[in-house]
């Protein structure tokens, strides 16, 4: 049985293995202590029963790892308080068992509880997996960030999708109204 729980400070040396999943961002330890700190009940981890998560044990057991990484963050007065889906990881041998989507139903209830407006996150627009997934979970297309995500070994920055999904407090759904035109990261508040 899978266990849901806090991210602690012991994961950050538990979880390579899943960072390393090539459409996976990964960050520096400071980014996920601060993380730590500010925002704790965002930072949720999910393990295997025996406690080791993603990878084999001495019985060559393979275990599962996943978590999700948010904040809140926005403007009350401008209606733009929301939870941000800062990461999202699932390891590649327990996808489409439903955890992601377990995943973000916590953190949604989490900006719900925390008055949020809506639920945002970025994914890479070529990461078309997670695009639909997200699509099935409620979310939708709010615009494009072009070269949002920085390229390796000389290829172009690719673009992201910033979707949405509009929590109860935003009960005209103003949150989710697409812009008809694409921004920068310059651009982003």
């Amino acid at each position: 049985m899978t266990t849901l729980r806090a991210f602690t400070c012991d994961d950050l040396f538990r979880f390579n293995n899943i960072n390393l999943d090539p459409l996976t961002e990964t960050y520096g330890i400071p980014f996920y202590l601060q993380y730590l700190a500010h925002w704790p009940e965002y930072f949720i981890v999910a393990e295997a029963p025996g406690g080791e998560l993603m990878g084999y044990s001495a019985a060559a057991l393979m275990l599962c790892m996943f978590t999700v990484m948010g904040k809140a963050e926005g403007s009350v007065a401008r209606e733009e308080w929301h939870g941000h889906v800062t990461a999202l990881s699932v390891a590649p041998e327990f996808r489409r068992l439903g955890l992601a989507a377990k995943l973000m139903e916590l953190l949604e209830e989490i900006s719900e509880k925390k008055g949020g407006f809506f639920v945002d996150l970025f994914v890479r627009v070529s990461n078309q997996v997670a695009v639909n997934m997200y699509k099935q979970l409620g979310y939708s297309v709010y615009r494009t960030v072009l070269e949002y995500y920085s390229a390796s070994s000389g290829e172009p920055d690719e673009d992201a999708y910033d979707m949405r999904k509009a929590l109860s407090r935003d009960t005209e759904k103003k949150s989710v109204i697409p812009l008809p035109h694409p921004v920068r990261p310059e651009d982003i508040e």
